[in-house]
């Protein structure tokens, strides 16, 4: 997951604005973590946070993959006479929807770590996830 971090500052001066400020970031973000200190007469505010538009975007993108990457899987079974998790398990299609490897590179790196054994369809995978992806910002 990847988060990111904005800083707040709460003075006595502007306490209600401040606070204000803060509640209605706080409400459009999924909050990981936050760190707070009294400093130079103010709390400093550290708030980690992952924007939850972005995470919407990231599952939609990560699904669109998935249905493309099944639907490829299903054509390559049905022509060679497997099925579909012969072809390729469930796992490595969320995995690689996830990641959303771009490069046959980067597909034979998460294949490595995780222990799969792609076969010769590396780069139509690769291509799928391409064309999924571009699909999308069409």
């Amino acid at each position: 997951m990847i988060s990111e971090v904005r800083s707040f500052r709460i003075t006595e001066a502007s306490r209600e604005e401040d606070q204000t400020r803060i509640a209605a970031f706080l409400r459009a973000v999924e909050v990981l973590r936050v760190d707070t200190a009294y400093a130079d007469g103010a709390w400093q505010i550290l708030v980690h946070y992952q924007d939850l538009r972005r995470r919407e975007e990231t599952a939609q993108i990560a699904s669109a993959i998935v249905d493309a990457l099944n639907g490829w899987r299903g054509r390559i079974g049905g022509l060679n006479g497997m099925s579909r998790d012969q072809v390729l398990a469930d796992e490595a299609i969320r995995e690689i929807a996830r990641v959303a490897p771009t490069t046959e590179r980067e597909l034979a790196t998460l294949a490595a770590l995780k222990g799969w054994d792609t076969g010769d369809h590396g780069p139509e995978l690769v291509a799928i996830v391409r064309d999924t992806m571009s699909s999308l910002v069409d």
